[in-house]
C-alpha cells in the first residue's frame, strides 16, 4: 500500500531565551505590549506534519508521498528530503510564496511564543489527489481549510481510505463540517484534547464517532493512547524514552506508526504499539526529523520495550 500524507511542510525556527517571560511582561501594562528577548539559542529545524510523518514513515520502512505545497525558499529542505529517500513527486513550489514556517521562543519555564506563517500552505488545494497514481491509503492532516475539505473529498470520491488527522486545524471547522469528515474518513486520530473538543463541536461521544469509523485513535502523551475499534476500547501502553528531550512532533512519528501498521495488515494491539514507540524514539531527540534508526535497531526496541516480536 503506497500512502499519500496530505498537510504543512514547514521550517521550524526554535528560540531558547534563558530568563522567564513572566519577569519581563508587566500584566498591567498588557494592553501596550512591546518587549524583545535575547535568545542565545537557537535551531531551525524541517517540520511541518506532513514532512514529519513522511520522514518517519520512511524510517519504519513504509511507502509513502508526501503532498504539500511549498515556497521560493524550499531548496534547503528540498535537498534534506531527496537525501533522506523522500518521495518529491507532490511537491509544488509556489514562486511567490514562502514556505510555512513557525517562530518558537521557549523561556526557562518552558512557556512557549510562537508566531506561524502559513505561506504556500494557504495554497494547499492547488494540488490534488491522483486518481490513478497506485495511492491506496491516505491521511489529511493539518493544512488550509480549502485543502482539508477538498482533499477529504478527492479520496472519498477515489474510494482511497484515509485517516483523518485534523490536528490544530480543528479550530477552522464547525460541527457540521466536522461530522462530514469523520463520515468520509476510514479512521481517526486526535490527542486527548483534540478529542475533547472534536465530541464538543460534533455533539458526539468518543463511542458514538468510532461507531462511524473502523477506528478512532485518542493518544494520551505519557499514559499511552486508546485506540476504539470493533466495539472495543484497547489500552495502548507508552513507549519508555530514555530521556525526554523535545515533544514537537511526537505526534507525527505516531502517526507514521498507524500508517505504518494499517500498510502492513497489522492488528490494532501491535499497529498502536508501534506507533508509541515511534512517538518515544523522537522524543529522545530536539527536533522532528533528527531522530534515526535501523530497522533492525527498532525490532529490537519493539521487543525490549513490549515483551513481544514485531511480524
Amino acid at each position: 500500500m503506497t500512502a499519500l500524507i496530505c498537510g504543512s511542510v514547514a521550517y521550524d525556527t526554535v528560540m531558547v531565551f534563558d530568563g522567564r517571560f513572566r519577569d519581563h511582561i508587566l500584566p498591567d501594562r498588557i494592553h501596550m505590549l512591546n518587549v524583545a528577548f535575547l535568545v542565545p539559542g537557537l535551531r531551525r529545524n524541517f517540520g511541518g506534519c506532513a514532512g514529519n510523518i513522511g520522514y518517519n514513515l520512511k524510517l519504519l520502512g513504509g511507502s509513502g508521498h508526501v503532498m504539500a505545497t511549498v515556497g521560493m525558499d524550499f531548496a534547503p529542505y528540498r535537498a534534506w528530503m531527496h537525501d533522506c529517500g523522500l518521495s518529491l513527486q507532490y511537491l509544488r513550489e509556489l514562486a511567490d510564496e514562502y514556505t510555512a514556517q513557525a517562530y518558537i521562543t521557549t523561556d526557562a519555564d518552558n512557556n512557549q511564543i510562537t508566531a506561524f506563517h502559513p505561506g504556500a500552505m494557504n495554497h494547499a488545494h492547488v494540488n490534488a489527489v491522483p486518481a490513478d497514481a497506485g495511492i491506496t491509503l491516505g491521511l489529511v492532516g493539518p493544512e488550509s481549510r480549502a485543502g482539508m475539505t477538498e482533499h477529504a473529498g478527492q479520496f472519498a470520491a477515489a474510494g482511497v481510505p484515509f485517516l483523518f488527522d485534523p490536528g490544530q486545524a480543528m479550530t477552522l471547522f464547525n460541527g457540521e463540517e466536522l461530522c462530514d469528515f469523520i463520515d468520509k474518513a476510514t479512521w481517526v486520530a486526535v490527542n486527548d484534547y483534540e478529542a475533547s473538543l472534536l465530541c464538543e463541536r460534533t455533539g458526539l461521544a468518543l463511542e458514538q464517532i468510532a461507531g462511524k469509523v473502523r477506528a478512532l485513535v485518542v493518544t494520551r502523551g505519557g499514559e499511552g493512547s486508546h485506540i476504539y475499534a470493533h466495539g472495543e476500547k484497547l489500552e495502548i501502553p507508552a513507549g519508555r524514552p530514555e530521556r525526554i528531550s523535545d515533544p514537537t512532533g511526537c505526534g507525527d512519528a505516531y502517526r507514521a506508526g498507524l500508517l505504518f501498521g494499517l500498510q502492513n495488515g497489522l492488528d490494532w494491539h501491535t499497529t498502536g504499539r508501534v506507533a508509541s514507540l515511534m512517538g518515544a524514539i523522537k522524543i529522545e531527540q530536539h527536533g522532528t526529523q533528527n531522530h534515526r534508526f535501523s530497522r533492525a535497531d527498532f525490532d529490537a526496541k519493539y521487543r525490549e520495550t513490549f515483551g513481544a516480536s514485531l511480524g
